[in-house]
């Protein structure tokens, strides 16, 4: 791959680099696992990003591959044991506006979003990111409706995870 196309990669993913904070937060829930599929999520855009004809948004496509990637990488991570090595890690996918009064909210709502199911956590994942019901149905193979009614249902459950688990907003 040319240097022009590695170029643009790595300046479209550091455009989008908030969807590899927030995958990575939904679906892992220690550092470490996070900061290992951030690294898969990238490598994964990086074999795949060849075949991206932009035909969809960049950052539709990064969605997509960042979500598959997430379920696949847990899947194997259970079978897995607990082996980490430590490799070099050239991007610094952060949240950047850290505000540390928000940070413990956060750390609730993400912890309850660990006991949704895949398709759950997909669905929290693309509301998050400003997606309509449409768009949420689309990337999903929902209809507009099903993907609302979906995201309803989702955002009910992790309310009952909170209060359950005795913590209020």
């Amino acid at each position: 791959m040319s240097s022009l196309n590695e170029t643009t990669f790595l300046k479209l993913v550091n455009q989008h680099k908030g969807i590899l904070y927030k995958a990575s937060r939904i679906y892992a829930d220690s550092v470490e696992d996070r900061e290992d599929l951030q690294q898969e999520i990238l490598i994964q855009l990086w074999k795949s990003y060849q075949n991206f004809k932009g035909n969809s948004e960049f950052s539709t496509w990064m969605y997509r591959v960042a979500i598959n990637t997430a379920i696949t990488f847990l899947k194997k991570e259970k079978q897995r044991s607990n082996n980490h090595t430590d490799a070099p890690s050239h991007f610094e996918a952060q949240q950047e506006d850290y505000n540390p009064a928000k940070d413990r909210q956060l750390e609730i709502f993400y912890s309850a979003v660990q006991e949704l199911n895949s398709l759950e956590k997909a669905v929290i994942f693309y509301f998050m990111e400003g997606m309509s019901h449409k768009e949420i149905g689309n990337n999903l193979g929902l209809s507009e409706g099903n993907a609302r009614v979906k995201l309803n249902r989702t955002k009910d459950k992790i309310q009952q995870i909170i209060k359950k688990s005795g913590y209020e907003f």
